[in-house]
């Protein structure tokens, strides 16, 4: 039996069952075990310690269930108290990220935002004015005050920015230096480079597709030939690897799969062969989805594996497919929730990689991520929540959620839907910059304290990395 059959039959088990449980009893889980045949390996012994910790997760919510039949409960205020606390502060332990801190920004925003949490208007204006501080005079944004421009953390920048939500954070983005950014990074065969003279891979023309679309920068002559690149990468497996010839990976199955649905050509590469390989990525026992084949769970791949799989759905239904569900995901969305709300989560905030490993932002926005999707089957104006544990008949917005419900997620973007919507509203009402516009170099407010001003100013958001505040 192949892992797709497998999966099969633990959906089938698993619809049979009460919402709040995958499984009858341990000894369904059980039989999901890995068998190595009697051969183990690295690998093997490796798989089996992870489903010995998933077992014992999954063991002590049958007892905690057995008391209380509403688990899993998200633990929504302490992840937010969590979030809310490190957008203001960070220990030095975060010292290694000083080059990543549009990302810490964005992650932490993000997550806020599926979690249905608003900022006070002081500290978006505060976050808004660090943003503008990363943002090169050049074009781009860098990962930090005076660091070179880089298409990641342009990517992470805009993403922070949509997810602020207010014009004035719109207005930050000086869009004709990001459009004369997005050429110097373009190569003649279609790639991106991710930064002046740096390295080429499948990211850059899903940071460059995304952030071009998003703030309406978008210029065909700019993507010309990306389409052709992007499906090079695909791999026989049916995933997509970073640059062409490599292993297929979550995350730039992902890159690819969502850069070729903004340039308008999904069918330039074989879907048949990305949905089989991208279903056998979830894995039987732990519900979770691993990254490549072969390899263990990781939390974050609920959203870079399962994205996919909203991508594949809507392109399919506009293309008529008549088999096509108009209630499920191509994937145990089920599986997916218990294994984020029993193995990953933190009960004090955020979300790990797997038992045993340390909560991180990265995980904590990417596993909230997934988990929306999984709870929540969204195609045109049809909408089948699939919510695992906690729930109300409704969501209470006076002081917060009261369920697991999560805010709807943007698949391709990774913004919840609202802030998605809203961005390319704002944006489309504004004229692409043009050749002029482009020549033009950016202006002195941008160019302004790009070293971070004196240690007074720097007291706040834009302090030092180590011991200081994420909006860095």
């Amino acid at each position: 039996m192949d892992k797709a059959e497998q999966l099969d039959d633990a959906q089938t088990s698993a619809e049979n069952v009460p919402d709040n449980s995958r499984y009858l009893s341990l000894d369904d889980i059980k039989q999901y075990r890995l068998d190595d045949e009697g051969v183990p390996t690295d690998t093997s012994m490796n798989q089996k310690k992870v489903e010995d910790t998933i077992e014992e997760c999954l063991s002590k919510f049958f007892d905690r269930a057995s008391v209380d039949p509403e688990l899993p409960k998200l633990a929504r205020e302490h992840h937010i108290e969590l979030l809310c606390r490190s957008l203001s502060y960070l220990s030095g332990n975060y010292e290694c990220l000083d080059a990543s801190r549009p990302w810490l920004c964005y992650w932490i925003l993000h997550a806020l935002d599926v979690l249905g949490h608003t900022l006070p208007v002081e500290q978006v204006d505060t976050v808004t004015a660090f943003l503008a501080r990363c943002q090169s005079a050049e074009g781009g944004f860098g990962g930090g005050p005076g660091q070179l421009p880089h298409l990641a953390a342009t990517y992470a920048a805009v993403s922070a920015l949509a997810s602020l939500g207010t014009e004035a954070a719109y207005q930050v983005i000086d869009r004709p230096g990001l459009r004369r950014f997005l050429r110097r990074c373009l190569n003649s065969d279609g790639s991106f480079s991710m930064h002046d003279d740096g390295e080429v891979d499948i990211r850059g023309a899903y940071c460059a597709a995304a952030v071009a679309r998003l703030t309406n920068v978008y210029e065909d002559a700019l993507f010309e030939k990306t389409a052709e690149w992007l499906s090079s990468c695909q791999t026989y497996e049916g995933g997509f690897s970073g640059t062409p010839g490599l292993e297929a990976h979550g995350g730039y199955t992902f890159c690819g799969l969502a850069a070729l649905a903004l340039l308008g050509h999904e069918r330039l590469c074989d879907l048949d062969s990305l949905m089989r390989w991208v279903t056998n990525r979830q894995m039987a026992l732990e519900g979770g989805f691993s990254g490549r084949t072969q390899k263990l769970v990781d939390a974050c791949y609920a959203y870079w594996q399962g994205a996919v799989f909203p991508i594949i759905h809507t392109l399919l239904a506009k293309e008529g497919s008549e088999t096509l569900s108009r209630e499920r995901w191509m994937f145990h969305q089920e599986a997916l929730q218990h294994y984020l709300l029993h193995c990953c989560e933190n009960a004090h905030g955020g979300f790990f990689d797997k038992p045993g490993k340390n909560r991180d932002f990265y995980h904590t926005c990417y596993a909230l991520s997934g988990l929306s999707i999984a709870q929540n089957f969204h195609l045109g104006r049809q909408h089948h929540p699939r919510v695992v544990g906690h729930q109300n008949n409704q969501l209470v917005r006076s002081g917060g959620h009261q369920n697991n419900q999560l805010e709807l997620v943007h698949p391709i973007y990774n913004l919840v839907v609202t802030k998605a919507i809203a961005a390319t509203e704002y944006f489309s009402k504004l004229a692409v910059p043009t050749e002029a516009d482009c020549s033009k170099q950016a202006g002195s407010p941008r160019e302004a304290d790009l070293s971070g001003g004196s240690p007074e100013e720097r007291s706040g958001p834009a302090g030092d990395a180590a011991g200081a505040p994420a909006g860095q």
